[in-house]
């Protein structure tokens, strides 16, 4: 079976399909097949028709109680797997619109209550400032200036979502993350002082995860859990998204592990506020001059 997440919405129909045949096949109604798997008859309709997505756990569930032979459950466990995850390439992004996505992530942030932020490259939306925004926003997205200023008008309109205290955030940074030198030292430096303003909200957390610490594992790539629902993964050319428990559960703990390694509230500020003013003595010492052409 070739698996592709760019196919998942045909994954589910194949997935809802199948399970529905096997029941079929082997005699037992969907109120019997729901006893043996410890669920409701109305989940195992809805898992049939394709209205609930299952999970691994409920095709690891359904192929057990209908005694599938190993070869067949295996296929049925890697589709759930592919089922549950869904990949938008960084072209279809731009050509539906980066408003469209913004009001994506408007809405997941909205609908969340406790979100946990991975960012080993750079500053998550929710962090940056406009000017920030401007360099971050690099081809192959379109440069035109009104798609530009749209796009970080509705990105500093998401930032009001920090100042809803019924909800958590924890963004957790490295230091590379945080020094990367995007942007004009004297723009670094209002950017880091935004990361610590941002730090004294009393539902923020913000932890750094410093070079100088010895840490058993490696930052792959961004990636953001919203509760225990799903999680993004952004790549270079696109973002993966998970919907699996058992996914869910690994990138939280993945997090936790992180989050172990890094500084945090006082800290974390003193880190913050320590490369803002070498950037700052930085642009004054020796302000950004163009290239001389190579002679």
């Amino acid at each position: 079976m070739t698996l592709d997440p760019g196919k998942a919405g045909e994954q589910r129909r194949d997935l809802a399909a199948a399970l529905k045949d096997l029941r079929r096949a082997s005699g037992l109604s969907g109120e019997r097949l729901a006893v043996r798997c410890g669920m409701s008859q109305s989940k195992i309709s809805r898992i049939e028709t394709g209205k609930t997505l299952a999970t691994v756990v409920d095709v690891q569930q359904i192929v057990t109680a209908l005694g599938i032979d190993d070869a067949l459950a295996e296929e049925l466990l890697d589709l759930a797997s592919m089922a549950n995850a869904e990949y938008e390439d960084v072209r279809a992004s731009v050509r539906r619109g980066l408003h469209v996505r913004q009001r994506e992530l408007a809405a997941l942030e909205s609908s969340a209550r406790h979100i946990r932020y991975f960012l080993p490259a750079m500053p998550s939306g929710l962090l940056q400032t406009p000017e920030y925004m401007r360099t971050a926003m690099s081809p192959p997205i379109d440069p035109a200036e009104g798609i530009v200023s749209r796009t970080i008008a509705l990105k500093l309109e998401r930032q009001a979502v920090l100042y809803d205290e019924s909800k958590r955030f924890d963004f957790l940074l490295t230091e590379s993350a945080a020094r990367w030198k995007l942007c004009a030292p004297a723009v670094m430096a209002v950017q880091l002082d935004r990361i610590a303003s941002v730090s004294r909200l009393p539902n923020v957390n913000i932890g750094i995860i410093p070079l100088s610490a010895q840490v058993a594992d490696v930052p792959f790539h961004t990636f953001t859990v919203y509760e225990e629902k799903l999680v993004t993964i952004e790549l270079f050319t696109g973002r993966l998204v998970l919907r699996d428990p058992k996914d869910v559960d690994h990138y939280r703990r993945l997090f936790d592990f992180f989050h172990g390694e890094s500084q945090t509230g006082g800290n974390a500020r003193v880190l913050l506020e320590r490369w803002s003013e070498d950037f700052r003595s930085s642009s004054q010492d020796s302000p950004d001059k163009p290239m001389r052409e190579l002679e």
